[in-house]
């Protein structure tokens, strides 16, 4: 958390509870002024974050009796049992810090925007000597041109390959000022895909026009570009250079090629974002429209889910709120089909972002409200399309559920299955995971992963009984809670109508003797693997039942006993490689963190950052020439 801003004190009230603060009494002391609230349950889980313009009266809000709230919001009050509030400047601040805790901690009342991928741009290396033009998904303030974002990772491959057909530019990493000249050049310049700045024998004016030229290409100016190359065509070929003549016809074809993918769709020219949306009756699709220079370069949808007592124009104010704040590049204009809430604040807020003035508009005639609707539409299509899917995936995991109570003779449908896996190289780093099946679907903010405390040594009986004690403890406990308070069931306090181990007997048995602890009466059965580890069939009461790999069943324990596994190995991997990175770079004197992640992210593993010369890590971002020589040393005095 930025350090800007100032923490005050937690206030707590948990039901039941006299030794805490009185509620009535700590909402006294609230400030009149702007900053973040944290909505807190039972277990200290953020459920909600919310900005405020004054935080004694819109926290106080939500403790008032008023029959207008909906539903939602009375089953989140239900569940606050502790907040805290932090203090901004100004709202912007306030906006800001809301957007980073709800990606941060992802509240179980927000709306959430789930994908946060970073887009890929193309950035041309203009504050460099002999520039390149490289892909990359992050802009920095380093004085160099950024085009995009791009939201196909293969179109801004497709281009960089036509670029550097037509251009030889260089696109290695090395730092051109301290090469040797009589170091030997890579492949690109002996098959002419590169001039070889690094031998010292190119003209950089003839560099620097090529560079020009790409960007004449990427900003968008295509037609100058290609009379550019036609003079330099017509030329060739009146000089008889038919071979020159030959490669520029070519070039020409290429830009043209580009051209036909890419739509106008606005006579502006200037660089929007379209955002229409189509509601359906829990699920909400969000489309948006890239466009640059009045081209269409790409578009992007959005599915959010459990919205159904939110209105649009919340909707819409969260997803442009948290999709800008991941987002490294902001149109100057963004268009959306209705007003959303802190509209003037949201566009200051992007003004900053971006250095200068971002428009959002509501179109209502003409060309823009036209393309509005085009976006909606598309918005529509999709939302039906991804409904039909769910349908079918619902129906195929209902066959599936039904073959799979059929097979082992259950009373009911095992609509909460929970598997559990372990995972270890001889006892080391053992670690457990349990994933979670809801109707045949995995409910991924029910997973959890649990560190071997009690076992050493490769046991896969022993480690498997612990982590399903420890969570069939941890259930029992959360409903003692949640009944003494009138809560809802949540999490660990749901119990499952099934529980799948990785393993035959020996798991199944430990499975059984962790629950039968807590007089429960939960079906248990194993998932065995064939001598190709390949799932084969299931363990049920002692007995091994074979199941035809053609049959819906058979596909969904696959996927699940799947899914277990790599839940586990996932957590052991990272626990391995955390104590494997901090062993080898937080015992050389004058690394930290920064120095670690930038060494990391330039060599890409601790075997090369071994083997780098002191040259090569001292180009890297943030060493000099002492950090260099210690890592170096480091290394050498291992070796030895």
């Amino acid at each position: 958390m930025d350090m800007r801003y100032k923490k005050l004190i937690v206030v707590s009230c948990l039901k039941g509870d006299l030794n805490m603060f009185n509620i009535d009494e700590e909402l006294k002391k609230l400030p009149d002024k702007p900053g973040v609230y944290l909505m807190k349950d039972e277990n200290g889980q953020i459920i909600y974050v919310g900005k405020a313009v004054n935080l004694k009266k819109r926290v106080r809000q939500y403790f008032q009796a008023s029959s207008s709230k909906v539903p939602k919001v009375k089953a989140m009050v239900k569940s606050i049992a502790e907040f805290e509030y932090i203090i901004t400047d100004n709202e912007i601040e306030a906006l800001i810090l809301e957007c980073n805790l709800i990606k941060k901690h992802k509240p179980k009342y927000n709306i959430l925007l789930r994908d946060d991928k970073q887009y890929p741009y193309i950035k041309v290396t203009t504050n460099e000597k002999y520039p390149r033009v490289i892909k990359v998904r992050k802009i920095e303030k380093d004085k160099a041109k950024y085009f995009g974002p791009y939201t196909s990772a293969s179109a801004v491959n497709d281009t960089l390959e036509i670029i550097r057909n037509i251009y030889p530019l260089r696109n290695c990493r090395k730092n051109l000022d301290s090469i040797k000249k009589k170091e030997r050049p890579c492949l690109n310049y002996f098959i002419g895909k590169c001039l070889g700045p690094c031998q010292g024998n190119v003209n950089e004016e003839k560099y620097m026009e090529m560079v020009h030229e790409v960007l004449l290409f990427l900003g968008g100016k295509e037609d100058k570009l290609m009379h550019l190359i036609e003079e330099k065509m017509k030329n060739a070929a009146k000089q008889l250079d038919f071979e020159n003549a030959a490669k520029y016809r070519d070039q020409l074809n290429s830009i043209k090629h580009i051209l036909e993918i890419q739509k106008i769709v606005s006579s502006t020219l200037i660089d929007q974002d379209i955002i229409g949306m189509a509601r359906g009756i829990e699920d909400v699709c969000i489309q948006v429209f890239f466009v640059r220079g009045g081209k269409l370069v790409g578009r992007e949808h959005f599915i959010l889910t459990d919205i159904s007592e939110t209105t649009r124009s919340e909707i819409l104010s969260s997803f442009v709120k948290q999709f800008y704040m991941n987002s490294s590049f902001i149109p100057k204009e963004i268009l959306i089909e209705t007003n959303i809430q802190d509209e003037e604040l949201i566009s200051r807020w992007l003004s900053q972002k971006r250095g200068s003035k971002v428009q959002i508009k509501v179109p209502v005639r003409g060309e823009k409200n036209l393309l509005m609707e085009m976006v909606r539409k598309n918005a529509m299509e999709t939302l039906e399309n991804q409904s039909e899917k769910i349908k079918r995936k619902i129906q195929l995991s209902r066959a599936a559920l039904n073959e799979l109570a059929d097979l082992l003779g259950l009373d009911k449908i095992p609509e909460r299955i929970e598997a559990f896996d372990i995972s270890n190289i001889q006892g080391v780093e053992s670690v457990g995971s349990m994933v979670v099946f809801q109707e045949g679907q995995p409910k991924k903010s029910d997973y959890r992963r649990f560190k071997i405390k009690s076992v050493s040594g490769p046991n896969d009986y022993k480690s498997m009984e612990e982590i399903i004690y420890r969570r069939f403890e941890r259930g029992m406990k959360e409903r003692e809670v949640m009944k003494e308070n009138e809560m809802d069931l949540g999490n660990f306090s749901i119990f499952p109508d099934l529980v799948m181990v990785d393993g035959g007997k020996g798991q199944v048995n430990a499975a059984k003797k962790a629950i039968m602890q807590f007089n429960l009466n939960i079906p248990v059965c194993g998932l065995i693997k064939d001598d190709f580890h390949r799932t084969r069939g299931i363990i049920y009461e002692n007995k091994e039942i074979n199941i035809s790999k053609n049959s819906n069943c058979f596909k969904l324990i696959t996927r699940i006993q799947d899914e277990a596994h790599r839940f586990a190995i996932s957590y052991h991997r990272s626990l391995r490689n955390k104590k494997l990175f901090s062993s080898q770079l937080d015992s050389i004197k004058g690394i930290g963190e920064k120095r670690k992640k930038a060494l990391l992210k330039f060599f890409g593993s601790i075997e090369k950052i071994k083997n780098a010369s002191i040259e090569e890590l001292k180009s890297v971002d943030g060493m000099n020439i002492k950090a260099a020589e210690e890592v170096y040393n480091y290394f050498r005095k291992l070796k030895e």
